[in-house]
């Protein structure tokens, strides 16, 4: 029970590795705030999740992680139930492959917008609470695409790779207050 009575909140948790973060969490006895793209994916996940973990607390939310007021209004709402959030995982994330010469503007836009400003928007909307708390967690999902490149993901590997640059910027601003900020590289799951 290593995050007994945590709260955190994560992206992306209706499925792949954030949902499976949210199972671990979960087991780790931390309350969880499971953010998906829609309010009926966040809500068959809570529900999965509470069969395996009946007296857990958990709850979904579904934001537009790229408009800043939808994530503050999403998260004073999810936090008011579990009190402060000591864990921000930001894992969500989309891709719209092609060979570059292919990729339109709506699909980079896309990409950006969930992969990067979605990180870049939770992590503003928790940046004050976790300064008055003097503490917290952020663990940001990069890609080793984002370190390495790879054919037909322009878009997805720039944006992975502005994940790792934000990451250490953060990092930076908020290590004197006992807040660390981190970034995940994995391979194709």
């Amino acid at each position: 029970m290593r995050l007994k009575d945590k709260v955190a909140i994560i992206t992306g948790g209706s499925r792949g590795i954030g949902y499976a973060t949210a199972d671990k969490f979960l087991a780790e006895g931390a309350k969880v705030i499971l953010a998906a793209s829609t309010q009926e994916s966040a809500d068959k996940a809570v529900a999965q999740l509470r069969e395996k973990y009946p007296h857990s607390k958990i709850m979904g939310i579904s934001p537009n992680l790229a408009k800043y007021k939808e994530v503050e209004d999403a998260f004073v709402i999810a936090t008011a139930q579990f009190g402060c959030v000591d864990i921000l995982v930001n894992n969500a994330g989309i891709t719209k492959d092609n060979l570059m010469m292919k990729i339109t503007e709506e699909d980079y836009d896309a990409v950006m917008d969930t992969n990067v400003k979605g990180t870049f928007m939770t992590i503003k909307h928790m940046y004050r609470a976790f300064l008055k708390q003097r503490g917290g967690r952020i663990i940001n999902m990069s890609s080793v695409t984002g370190l390495s490149g790879n054919a037909g993901q322009t878009n997805y590997a720039a944006s992975k790779a502005a994940i790792v640059g934000l990451t250490k910027s953060v990092a930076k601003e908020l290590a004197a207050r006992n807040v660390t900020c981190n970034a995940i590289a994995p391979g194709f799951i």
